[in-house]
């Protein structure tokens, strides 16, 4: 048994009277069809192959369906009122070669063509430069947003751009802000294959990117490779991968490297810091926060009340209710006003540890240096004093220690807010 392969089937002799003794070739439509030859002949299985033969069977070329050009027809006055009034707003400092392109684009409808095709017309008929590009792409960075990445996108494959890895990396820092992962990491791939090398600047947007991403893995990679190309790592760099490590939950990570900063007198930015700081203190990482707080000062950065209220929640929500006060305490001797937040963080300390005494000696030191407590202070300290039912005593305590006119007779006093809702107090002490 024989199997054959083949597309055409030669008959010697026809069957038909008229065309008898002819030898012909005819060519059938047959793909992957079997047919099976009488058992008592030994020609086997023939194979035959659907479809005329092929190009390279017949010597000629497949007749291959172009996508029409771009038909390019000068804008007229027959154009929508929204059409005119973005035309209007072109500067009138351009070219005449980018005023062209600009009102082609945004006369742009699918009748017409594709945004390709336009831009390729326009190369065509206008050979613009690199400047005249870059001043389409940046009234387009005004007008559009999304169509600016378009064009910037298909403006890398023109020879006329004269494309350079910042272009490749602003559109990439471009798709990173807006998450939009799968087209950043297409353009850099096409960066790769185009064979244009990857510095830093490019790499540092993509851990950006990866890090907001949440991708932590990607970032921690690429920061790799950053390593890699032998360029020294700046504070964008190191920041970036911080910042990673900081939304995957992995501060000290974070502090190793701000330590590897430090060691080579890289300084993070404010923010930087500040967020390390932040995470330690949602923790309740007291000892963490501290270091990062002594790291910032270090850094030459002064801390402000903010900074200060993330040092004393740290200590608030580690059951450290005494450190929390001297951080406190530290902070008015900068010379820095507390915050009602503030305020109110180191009163939370002190009732999570239940220590009353403690929580009126500390609103009776405010009282005297003429800190006044706000809303938020007011509200724990209400909510406090109803839960133990003690508003009428404490208030007594408070008029004897008293100098001057009591803050707290205000109606924005703690008191004054818990005497507002008699509802809602407990009787006794739970």
């Amino acid at each position: 048994m024989g199997t054959y392969a083949c597309n055409m089937l030669i008959y010697p002799k026809s069957t038909y009277p008229l065309i008898n003794n002819i030898r012909k070739t005819f060519y059938f439509p047959l793909r992957n069809c079997t047919f099976q030859t009488p058992r008592e002949f030994s020609f086997g299985k023939v194979h035959c192959q659907l479809g005329a033969p092929n190009a390279e069977d017949t010597g000629k070329p497949e007749n291959k369906v172009e996508k029409p050009r771009y038909k390019w027809v000068e804008i007229g006055t027959n154009i929508t009122e929204a059409q005119k009034k973005a035309i209007a707003q072109l500067p009138p400092t351009m070219t005449k070669r980018c005023m062209a392109v600009m009102k082609q684009i945004i006369c742009l409808s699918p009748q017409k063509g594709s945004l390709s095709g336009l831009l390729a017309a326009w190369v065509r008929r206008m050979k613009p430069d690199r400047a005249d590009w870059l001043a389409v792409l940046k009234e387009l960075k005004i007008m559009d947003y999304q169509l600016y990445l378009q064009v910037a996108e298909l403006a890398l494959l023109e020879e006329s751009f004269e494309a350079n890895v910042r272009d490749y990396t602003k559109i990439i820092h471009d798709y990173g802000k807006q998450n939009r992962l799968q087209d950043a990491e297409k353009i850099l791939l096409s960066m790769k294959s185009k064979g244009v090398i990857c510095d830093q600047i490019t790499l540092t947007a993509m851990i950006h990117m990866y890090s907001k991403a949440g991708n932590l893995k990607l970032a921690e990679e690429t920061f790799e490779e950053l390593k890699l190309i032998g360029e020294t790592l700046d504070k964008r760099s190191y920041g970036s991968m911080i910042m990673a490590y900081i939304r995957a939950g992995m501060p000290k990570q974070g502090e190793t490297l701000l330590r590897e900063m430090d060691a080579q007198e890289i300084s993070a930015g404010r923010e930087v810091y500040k967020a390390l700081l932040r995470a330690y203190s949602m923790t309740g990482d007291s000892e963490g926060a501290q270091r990062v707080f002594d790291a910032i000062q270090c850094a030459g950065i002064p801390p402000d009340v903010k900074l200060c209220g993330l040092l004393i929640n740290a200590y608030g929500m580690a059951g450290q209710s005494q450190k929390a006060g001297i951080a406190f305490e530290n902070m008015r001797r900068a010379g820095l006003e507390p915050s009602d937040k503030c305020v109110a963080l180191v009163l939370a300390a002190y009732e999570n540890e239940n220590k009353l005494n403690k929580a009126l000696e500390f609103l009776v030191n405010l009282e005297k240096g003429g800190i006044i407590v706000g809303k938020e202070a007011s509200e724990i300290l209400a909510g406090w004093f109803r839960r133990i039912g003690v508003v009428e005593e404490v208030e007594l305590v408070l008029r004897e220690y008293a100098v001057g006119e009591a803050n707290f007779k205000v109606p924005s006093s703690p008191l004054a807010f818990a005497h507002s809702e008699p509802n809602d107090r407990l009787i006794g002490y739970p």
